[in-house]
C-alpha cells in the first residue's frame, strides 16, 4: 500500500518470514552455526528454542536455502498435539512416502528402508521439527528411537528441534534423560539489543530497496525497542504501522510522535476488553452485590453522610473533569480515525483519477 510513496520495491516488514531478509545478528549466527554443525557431525539432537517472534523459523528458512543443491535430504515437520504414531507418520509423510493405513511395524521398515537408501546413495537425511513443544513426552521418546537407525556406524538420521522455551523445560523432566543423552549442543534466541534493533530496522529497509526513505528523527529506533522488546516480529508489527502512519500523514521523516501515536493504537487493539461480572438477584428481584455485599449499600443513609459545601464543590468539579476527560479521549480517537480515512479516501481517488488517465486513448473524445 505504501510501498511507492517511499520508493520501495517490496513491503520490508511484513510478518511472514522471508529468507531474502534474513538478518544475522550475534544470537541468529549462533543458532545458525549451530545447525550447521549439526548437519556436518550427521548424528545426535540439536535444539533451538527462542521466543514467539524471535526469528527460530528465519533462521531455519535459511539453512534449508543453503542445503538446496547439496546432498542432504530435509524433512520438514511442524507439530501440533499429535500422539506418538500420529508423530511417527508426520515424519514419514515429511519424506514424501504413502503413511494412511499403514501400520506402525511397517512405517518404521518403510522408513528405516528409504534412509538406508539414501545414504547408499551418498545422501544424509535431516528433520526438521518445528514447534516442538508441541511434542508429548512419547513422541519425543519415538524421535528418539528413530536416532537408533545405523548404516554400519553410521547414524541414519540427524534431527533438529526448533521451538519456544517451554520446550527446554519438558526436556529437563525425568523421564527425558535418555533423550538428553543424544543431544550434541542447544541453543537459546533471545531479543536483539537496541543497537541490533535499529541495524535490523535499516536492513530489511534496504532489501526493500530503500533509498533515503524514509528518515526517522533521532531516538526513533530506541522507541521501537522498547515498544517491541527487541523481539523481530514485533518490530515489524510497529515499522509496519509506523511507516503506514507516515503514508497517510504523508511525510516521509518519521518521528518519536509517529511512535507513539502507533504503539498507543497497537495497544488499544491488543487490549482484551474486560466485562463487567454479572450482577446477581435475589429471590425478590433485588440486585446482589459480589463479594457477599449484599443489601450493604441498602444500609446506608445517606441523610447521614456530611459533606460541607467546599468538599462537594471539590468532588463534583472531579467527576466532571474525569467526564470531560473521558469524552475528550473518544472525541480525539474518533477524529484521528476520521482524518486516516479521509487521507485514505483522498489517496485511492487520486490513484483512480492517474490509471482512468493511464488508459484513455489519445484523442478519445469521450466527455
Amino acid at each position: 500500500m505504501y510501498e511507492a510513496f517511499y520508493g520501495l520495491k517490496s513491503k520490508p516488514f511484513q510478518l511472514n518470514p522471508d529468507p531474502n531478509f534474513y538478518f544475522a545478528s550475534k544470537q541468529h549466527r549462533r543458532a545458525k552455526a549451530y545447525l550447521e554443525y549439526g548437519v556436518s557431525r550427521n548424528e545426535g539432537f540439536i535444539v533451538i528454542t527462542g521466543e514467539i517472534g524471535a526469528g527460530k523459523t528465519m533462521v531455519l528458512r535459511s539453512l534449508i536455502d543453503s542445503l538446496s543443491g547439496s546432498n542432504v535430504v530435509t524433512g520438514h515437520l511442524v507439530t501440533t498435539q499429535l500422539g506418538a504414531e500420529d508423530t511417527l507418520r508426520m515424519v514419514g509423510a515429511a519424506f514424501g512416502f504413502r503413511v494412511k493405513d499403514v501400520p506402525k511395524s511397517e512405517l518404521l521398515i518403510t522408513l528405516e528402508a528409504f534412509l538406508i537408501s539414501q545414504t547408499s546413495k551418498g545422501k544424509r537425511c535431516l528433520l526438521i521439527v518445528d514447534e516442538a513443544q508441541n511434542l508429548t513426552p512419547r513422541a519425543v521418546e519415538e524421535l528418539r528411537m528413530l536416532s537408533n537407525f545405523q548404516f554400519g556406524n553410521q547414524a541414519l538420521l540427524q534431527s533438529f528441534l526448533v521451538g519456544q522455551p517451554e520446550f527446554r523445560e519438558i526436556l529437563q523432566r525425568p523421564e527425558m534423560e535418555q533423550f538428553r543423552q543424544r543431544v550434541s549442543a542447544t541453543c537459546h534466541i533471545g531479543p536483539l539489543d537496541a543497537e541490533e534493533t535499529q541495524a535490523y530496522i535499516e536492513h530489511r529497509l534496504k532489501c526493500a530497496g530503500a533509498s533515503g526513505k524514509p528518515s526517522f528523527e533521532a531516538g526513533v529506533f530506541e522507541e521501537v525497542h522498547k515498544a517491541s522488546g527487541g523481539i523481530p516480529r514485533r518490530i515489524n508489527a510497529v515499522c509496519d504501522r509506523l511507516l503506514l502512519a507516515g503514508f497517510l500523514g504523508d511525510h516521509t521523516h518519521l518521528t518519536l510522535a509517529d511512535v507513539a501515536e502507533v504503539v498507543q493504537e497497537l495497544q488499544q487493539e491488543n487490549r482484551v476488553p474486560v466485562r463487567a461480572p454479572a450482577m446477581a438477584v435475589s429471590a425478590g428481584g433485588e440486585p446482589q452485590l459480589p463479594g457477599g455485599l449484599a443489601g450493604a449499600a441498602l444500609d446506608v443513609d445517606l441523610n447521614q453522610v456530611k459533606l460541607d459545601a467546599d468538599d462537594a464543590e471539590g468532588m463534583s468539579r472531579q467527576i466532571a473533569a474525569l467526564t470531560a476527560d473521558q469524552r475528550g479521549d473518544q472525541l480525539q480517537r474518533l477524529e484521528r480515525s476520521l482524518l486516516r480515512l479521509e487521507r485514505i479516501n483522498v489517496q485511492t481517488l487520486t490513484m483512480l483519477q492517474k490509471l482512468v488517465e493511464a488508459v484513455k486513448k489519445p484523442g478519445d473524445k469521450s466527455s
